[in-house]
């Protein structure tokens, strides 16, 4: 941004104790970090109130009118001063509890005087606790720009109004200082104003107009870079990065598809699978994520792209983050593979040591296709004879150099499909997925009711047990969930091992059979209880959350969550997507306490409303921002100082579009016009190359 990294220290009216405070308290080291400490919000010091207009929710006023009397009220140890003020409409009290001695000596009775604060109402007698008082001369004609602060910096003098005053003498001094990335002709072409003016105007606007013209030109940069790397990654991508050709379509794929594919695919699966063959047939790498809701036939499509690689003499591999998971799908994919002909395997932790010695011997001499898995697929002894394809299930599980270890299992990385059925905003996959070719299964199969979802207290178990029953005499299973295992000294809630005994009670053998699965049990005890559940010999699954992802039992009509109110909209909706996998009606019950949170109630109502999982995740990322759904709070993958890919998806999508112009005229940011913004990218960026990148 700045041709100099000036200390803080140096700025006008910082000084060594107030710069040790900033660089604490808020990470400023130079007078740049100054400078783009923006403020959070503006106080319109144009506008004026009367107190005959006021009402109890007037929040912050102005006012213009005289004090005409002062008096100090209370005992001595709990004084406060009062001052009676008046602009002719009414009367009301400015009040101060705190410096009363100081503050008194400043008032002056009947002479104009500004006072600004928050009303305060109480007994129908209207005040201002602590108000600011300015000689109406002096009073500012534009917004007033407020900053965020910490008590520590107050005590320096540094609470929002001594911030605005060292950050106009940091503009003062360093503004000259500013490169623009964007030439004139660039900021005229796409109507943003300059650098220097958008600081000028973001720090002390006149109107609502400079704010808003500032406000764009900072977010549009902000977004601008971010995509900038993310386009040349996937140009990169497509260009740089040799990838192995898939050039035709054979004889497993086609025999497959004609004569073992169990039923019709969707018009967004066959439109995700061309999507696929074209990218597989260039010999440039692929990187394709494929985002669906629950239930929309994404492991159909994998398998697809799997058969295009050992028609083309490749193996293909599925790593999974939980062995639940792989092994569901492990068995989902070879009851479609035996009949075809197709070998496949399954590798995990718990594989036995003469299995894994098979596997690694048939890996090798290439007579397995298809190799699914956890972690376990990147030992160092896991080695594929001409590893063609790797598909990742739900890939923000994986750590970036887990996944690395994958692509050097050949002599060029594989292709890559991700799949993820946690559906993500179209800002948000911009951002965090920005440099791959996006795919998205946006149709349920056929046939598939929808689940209905309903919210109910716990006051009303009696009803529920009742409706379970009903279910199970119908012949159908049902799941309970609870979000812990054990008593919690913290958390009132409801946990696991208190429910399943309730549900003994109320359910009881032999009549009912009740099966546990939750994270603490050993592998072959999950299995067990998971098996009884499938198999239909346990009426009632009682788990946590490690059935999120990854258990099919279509004769599971009914999912209830208890404690619902402490699950995030994203498990709430994975979980709704255990039930609802055969033909009858499937039933989603949340169950909470009656004390919700406004998010809480948020996260119930919206679940209640709408099975769309796209809807659910805007929601999602409304309420707990775009950092903490993906994970990403502490990667430093999405820091804005003033974009919000929750409010700003326009600007970010308008930054993209003309990021994709450039690099189509200038790939590589050749032209001396544009050496500000390769100028401005390397230096944001070049700690950060392919942060995001899967391969």
């Amino acid at each position: 941004m700045s041709t100099t990294h000036t200390p803080i220290v140096y700025t006008p009216g910082v000084g060594p104790e107030r710069a040790a405070v900033l660089t604490e308290e808020l990470g400023m080291r130079t007078i740049v970090d100054l400078i783009e400490h923006y403020p959070f919000r503006y106080v319109d010091k144009r506008a004026f109130h009367t107190i005959g207009q006021l009402t109890p929710h007037s929040g912050e006023v102005q006012l213009k009118g005289q004090i005409t009397k002062i008096e100090e009220l209370g005992s001595p140890r709990s004084k406060r001063l009062v001052a009676t003020f008046t602009d002719g409409t009414g009367f009301l009290e400015l009040v101060w509890f705190k410096g009363a001695k100081w503050i008194r000596k400043s008032l002056k009775m009947n002479v104009p005087v500004v006072v600004y604060g928050k009303l305060n109402e109480f007994n129908g007698k209207k005040s201002l606790p602590h108000p600011e008082i300015s000689d109406p001369e002096l009073q500012s004609s534009a917004l007033e720009p407020v900053y965020s602060t910490t008590e520590k910096l107050s005590r320096k003098g540094l609470h929002s109004k001594g911030l605005a005053k060292i950050i106009q003498g940091a503009l003062q001094k360093e503004l000259g200082n500013i490169i623009d990335p964007f030439t004139p002709a660039f900021c005229a072409q796409n109507k943003l104003i300059s650098k220097a003016q958008a600081l000028r105007w973001i720090h002390a606007p006149a109107n609502a107009q400079q704010l808003e013209a500032a406000k764009q030109r900072i977010k549009f940069e902000e977004f601008f870079f971010l995509q900038l790397t993310q386009v040349r990654n996937k140009i990169k991508n497509k260009t740089a990065l040799q990838g192995y050709a898939f050039a035709e379509v054979g004889q497993t794929f086609l025999n497959f598809y004609n004569h073992h594919l169990p039923f019709e695919l969707t018009g967004a699966q066959k439109r995700v699978v061309k999507e696929i063959r074209a990218d597989v047939r260039t010999g440039a790498q692929m990187n394709r994520l494929v985002q669906g809701d629950v239930g929309s036939g994404k492991t159909i499509v994998a398998l697809l792209a799997m058969l295009l690689a050992i028609d083309n003499g490749f193996q293909a591999a599925l790593m999974a983050p939980t062995e639940i998971l792989a092994t569901q799908h492990y068995n989902g994919l070879k009851e479609l593979c035996d009949p075809a002909g197709i070998t496949i395997s399954l590798l995990t932790g718990s594989t036995p040591k003469a299995d894994r010695a098979a596997i690694h011997q048939s890996l090798q001499d290439g007579s397995l296709q298809i190799l699914i898995g956890t972690h376990a697929l990147l030992e160092p002894t896991v080695k594929f004879a001409n590893l063609g394809l790797a598909v990742i299930d739900e890939q923000h599980r994986f750590g970036v150099a887990q996944r690395a270890k994958l692509w050097k299992k050949n002599e060029h990385p594989p292709h890559v499909l991700v799949m993820t059925a946690t559906p993500i905003p179209r800002t948000l996959a911009m951002s965090v997925y920005g440099d791959l070719d996006v795919s998205v299964i946006d149709e349920l199969p056929p046939g598939r009711k929808p689940i209905k979802t309903m919210h109910l207290f716990d006051k009303n178990r009696l009803k529920l047990n009742g409706f379970m029953k009903q279910e199970i005499a119908k012949g159908r299973q049902v799941y309970v969930v609870f979000p812990l295992i054990e008593e919690s000294e913290t958390l009132d809630l409801k946990n696991l091992q208190v429910g399943y005994e309730q549900l003994l009670a109320d359910f009881p053998r032999p009549q009912y059979q009740i099966a546990v699965v939750h994270g603490r049990m050993k592998p072959e005890e999950k299995d067990g209880e998971m098996r009884r559940f499938e198999e239909g010999k346990a009426h009632i699954m009682v788990a946590t959350t490690v059935i999120e992802v990854g258990v099919n039992v279509p004769n599971a009509s009914v999912m209830i969550i208890e404690n619902a109110e402490r699950f995030g909209l994203s498990q709430l909706h994975q979980l709704r997507g255990r039930v609802g996998r055969g033909s009858d009606e499937s039933y989603c019950v949340l169950v909470s306490s009656y004390k919700l949170s406004n998010d809480a109630k948020t996260r119930l109502e919206t679940m209640v409303r709408t099975q769309d999982g796209f809807e659910i995740a805007e929601v999602d990322m409304n309420l707990r921002g775009p950092g903490d759904m993906m994970g990403t709070r502490q990667s430093g993958q999405i820091q804005f100082k003033m974009a919000s890919l929750v409010a700003d998806g326009q600007i970010l999508a308008w930054a993209r579009h003309v990021v994709e112009q450039l690099l189509q005229q200038d790939s590589q940011l050749a032209d001396p016009n544009h050496a500000g913004i390769k100028e401005r990218w390397i230096a944001l960026y070049k700690h950060q190359w392919g942060w995001n990148r899967i391969s």
